[in-house]
């Protein structure tokens, strides 16, 4: 699961559970409608994530034990919600285990480390506004600015606010076309009274864990040394990764589909030498070729250099009167 996945799940979840504490009815349709997922997604929180909870259905609608309304704190919420959204983190998050989160002392036993996230500190407001657009299905407005340009952008449905990797983005429609905006570049947001039709093709391309939205996917295969394998096997390396095969020697061959070649070739270069690109051959080529052309210019670069005159033979370091050669090493 990415970080953007466990944001928007955090998010999701703690709302739910602030609504059922608050005594509300929920009506598994209307969530899928208010937080753009699938059907299935509600049922899945419901059933699956929700089972520790004393919840009653009738007629289609969730409420919590009346026994138990108003019992949890903002805290307990936001703890449920982090720790139920990131089940596979856990060898055994039990319905026991879920119920002692609410304990402090169990929340000080556990400690996730590795999700660096932007802060938002001071952008409340406008992130707020975007979710009631997104909501309502309001156009909006706003200015966006990018190394130092500023472009008003004008007539954009919003469809979902997308945590990639720990950076907030706006996905939303402009001009028929499906595009991301960088929410720290988002200024000035103005919510318009003019209403949209969602359209249900863009819904369904922000179900992936990609960011270039709307572009038609591309399946890149990636061959994996053995002595890494582990790696893409414990957790999702790649965008949208699958095993295609495990070989007798221990390698991999990974699928990834990805509706941008930026978002498979940062990954590939880091993993280097150990990851090769086997389809398309294209495009292991042209990096192939980048690289090697980086190489030659900084051996260039390296050549061109001053040369620095010759030091004298003997200790690198000159020896003060009463220093050890240990010492001065």
């Amino acid at each position: 699961m990415t970080s953007g996945n466990h944001d928007t799940l955090v998010h999701r979840l703690s709302l739910m559970l602030l609504k059922l504490n608050q005594g509300e009815a929920l009506d598994p349709r209307a969530l899928a409608e208010e937080f753009g997922v699938n059907l299935r997604t509600i049922q899945r929180d419901l059933n699956r994530r929700f089972t520790y909870l004393p919840l009653h259905k009738s007629e289609g609608r969730y409420r919590l034990d009346p026994a138990f309304l108003g019992q949890f704190t903002a805290k307990d919420v936001q703890a449920f919600a982090a720790l139920a959204g990131v089940q596979e983190l856990f060898p055994h998050l039990t319905d026991e285990f879920l119920r002692d989160v609410f304990d402090a002392r169990m929340r000080g036993s556990i400690l996730v480390r590795g999700h660096h996230h932007e802060s938002l500190v001071g952008r409340e407001h406008t992130f707020r506004l975007a979710e009631r657009a997104i909501a309502d299905r309001r156009q909006i407005s706003f200015r966006q600015v990018r190394d130092g340009a500023a472009k008003v952008r004008a007539l954009v449905e919003p469809y979902r606010l997308l945590n990639h990797k720990g950076i907030w983005y706006l996905a939303a429609k402009e001009g028929g076309k499906v595009k991301t905006f960088a929410f720290s570049s988002i200024e000035n947001l103005i919510v318009s009274e003019t209403a949209f039709e969602a359209d249900p093709e863009v819904k369904k391309s922000l179900e992936g864990d990609g960011l270039w939205i709307g572009a038609e996917p591309m399946e890149v295969i990636v061959s994996v040394a053995s002595n890494v394998a582990h790696y893409f096997k414990r957790r999702p390396v790649l965008v949208n990764q699958s095993i295609v095969k495990e070989l007798e020697d221990g390698s991999l061959l990974v699928s990834t589909r990805v509706g941008h070649e930026k978002e498979v070739l940062p990954q590939v270069r880091y993993w280097i030498p150990h990851v090769r690109i086997v389809s398309p051959e294209s495009l292991q080529a042209r990096m192939a070729a980048e690289l090697a052309a980086y190489v030659e210019r900084s051996a260039g670069s390296a050549s061109a250099a001053p040369s620095r005159r010759k030091a004298p033979k003997g200790p690198l370091v000159q020896m003060t009167s009463g220093a050890s050669p240990r010492e001065a090493s």
